[in-house]
């Protein structure tokens, strides 16, 4: 697409790769470039340095964590951990219902409100950042704390490190920064979203010798690997979904460097290493305490040294940069060669480092024999369907049951219509009412609908046929929910078989639109381009609900797929 004139987002704009990408993207003149980091200094500092090499681009400073509410975003992590409201509020936006009205607190969809750019580049290093909250030492907190309320003490303790455990989870935060991301992408218009992601082991296998603790590898660095391949799959399903922008991501498999070389304080998370000595020698008892601060004589100075400064990878001595870097190693990759990727594949060129598109084009996707076969699949489950005499509609195992609503609500459709066209001419009460004395008068088939979970709303709206379990609502904490305003209206369309008459003018509806009754006599076109697989063969139409709620999926709920 054309960068020029174009409005551009840039999250993580002041790190390494980002400040990177800026400027390679600001020299094809964008009208507008906002650039996001997490801290307001950087961000700002960022746009300082760029506004007088770029005087033709409105630049403009955005900062706060993208992962959290808009509110939450200038809030260190651990302040968030540490106050049990803020940690609360925290932990239920990750694990509600992405609802619209919870997507949009989060701060990445009020920038993309507020921006509502052409382009997102993404140099966030997502992975670290949701994988090193580690879940692993949060762990070990909470045995510790189940241990002693074993004893009956500090229950208090218990119940604060398990929300701490929580809130370190980062395969749900994950998946709420995609839902955030997509719904403000569809809604904003966004136009190409381009990830610059990670291997989150610089391109090394399980053998990787720099860990973070004795295991080789330690399970953080893994649960970081593992949270950039989950990512990669997110982007390749928002890749497929109608509506979405154009989804890539390119990802470096190697040390990514350099910002910068010099001599001075080495800083450990911003944070100066001060020194200590120790002459003399302590010897070892029965226990071993790896933290100590009564030990060690302070220099009262701070280690200073030599070093590479890698953005995001962190600093490293001129040793640790020579080994890191050598061949058989990680290696490197400079952070000029990936923004001329980004750049490249923005512009629709094809950089060759497309990990989105690389996957599209060696998944396994539907194949020609197993089209062909499908119909001999059909052929026999409904032979024996005849010879058992009895339907087969609906099983409820891909849940929620909406699937399950839709499908029933067809079949007692077809068998109240047989030829389903007249159903269209009638008031939807009658509809409404001839429905009610087919599932009255079906034993079988309704205590096939009432065994798998769906329950059945009858027509005065007030009254239900159940069994004893049901599917929606789902679990959320609790078996019993109170009924409220809009609640049933919201379990019957989800879940529940609808008999009420707004559902059958509904019915009505859709099968004007998504159904084809053109005689085969009648038939004007008989082209390619003819509706055959939304077309209804009479009494004989054997596959009349699989037709109608498959349309339901793709016409109505934006569902289809667009990729085979």
């Amino acid at each position: 697409m054309n960068i020029q004139n174009s409005r551009i987002l840039i999250l993580g704009g002041w790190g390494l790769v980002g400040i990177a990408v800026c400027k390679r993207l600001l020299n094809q003149k964008p009208a507008q470039m906002t650039i996001l980091s997490l801290r307001e200094h950087e961000a700002k500092e960022a746009v300082a340095e760029l506004a007088p090499l770029y005087p033709n681009t409105e630049l403009v400073a955005e900062w706060g964590d993208i992962f959290v509410l808009e509110e939450l975003k200038d809030q260190p992590r651990a302040k968030i951990l540490d106050d049990p409201a803020l940690r609360r509020k925290f932990i239920d936006s990750v694990f509600e219902k992405p609802s619209t009205d919870r997507l949009n607190k989060f701060h990445l969809y009020r920038l993309i409100e507020k921006y509502k750019p052409d382009i997102v580049v993404d140099s966030v290093n997502s992975a670290t950042g949701l994988a090193y909250q580690d879940i692993f030492t949060a762990y070990y907190n909470v045995r510790g704390a189940l241990e002693k309320s074993k004893n009956g003490n500090d229950h208090d303790a218990l119940y604060d490190q398990v929300e701490r455990l929580v809130s370190t989870v980062s395969l749900p935060q994950l998946i709420r920064h995609v839902q955030v991301l997509n719904e403000s992408c569809r809604t904003y218009g966004v136009r190409m979203y381009l990830k610059i992601g990670t291997t989150g082991t610089g391109g090394m296998g399980l053998n990787i010798p720099y860990t973070h603790s004795e295991d080789k590898p330690s399970g953080q660095l893994l649960s970081k690997s593992s949270i950039a391949g989950a990512q990669s799959l997110l982007l390749f399903l928002m890749g497929r979904t109608p509506g979405s922008p154009y989804v890539k991501e390119i990802k470096p498999a190697a040390v990514i460097a350099w910002k910068g070389i010099g001599y001075g304080e080495i800083r450990r998370a911003g944070q100066p290493i001060p020194l200590f000595d120790c002459a003399a020698p302590i010897a070892l008892g029965k226990t071993f305490n790896r933290v100590d601060r009564s030990i060690g004589a302070p220099l009262n100075d701070n280690l200073k040294a030599v070093y590479i400064d890698t953005g995001e990878n962190g600093i490293f001595s001129t040793e640790e940069f020579f080994t890191i870097t050598s061949a058989d190693q990680m290696e490197f990759v400079t952070p000029e060669e990936i923004a001329s990727a980004v750049v490249r594949e923005i512009e629709g060129g094809n950089s060759g480092f497309d990990v989105v598109g690389a996957l599209d084009s060696v998944v396994m996707g539907p194949t020609y024999r197993a089209g062909v076969l499908r119909k001999d699949a059909l052929a026999e489950m409904v032979r024996l369907e005849n010879e058992n005499g009895n339907r087969s509609i609906a099983f409820e195992m891909l849940g929620p049951p909406h699937l399950s609503k839709l499908l029933y609500e067809a079949y007692l459709i077809r068998l109240a219509y047989p030829h389903v066209k007249e159903m269209c001419g009638e008031a939807p009460e009658t509809v409404a009412q001839r429905l009610k004395i087919v599932i009255l008068r079906e034993q079988q088939l309704r205590a096939t609908i009432l065994s798998i979970g769906v329950p059945i709303l009858l027509p005065d709206g007030n009254t239900i046929l159940r069994g004893p379990e049901v599917k929606i609502p789902p679990y959320m904490g609790s078996n019993e929910l109170p009924i409220e305003a809009g609640s049933v209206d919201e379990w019957a369309a989800k879940g529940w078989l609808d008999l009420r008459a707004s559902n059958m003018a509904l019915w009505q509806k859709r099968i004007k639109e998504y159904m084809t009754f053109d005689p085969a006599a009648d038939r004007g076109d008989s082209s390619s381009g003819y509706p055959w697989d939304a077309r209804f063969e009479g009494e004989s139409d054997v596959h009349f609900v699989g037709k109608i709620v498959t349309r339901i999926f793709i016409e109505e709920e934006n569902g289809g797929r667009i990729k085979s």
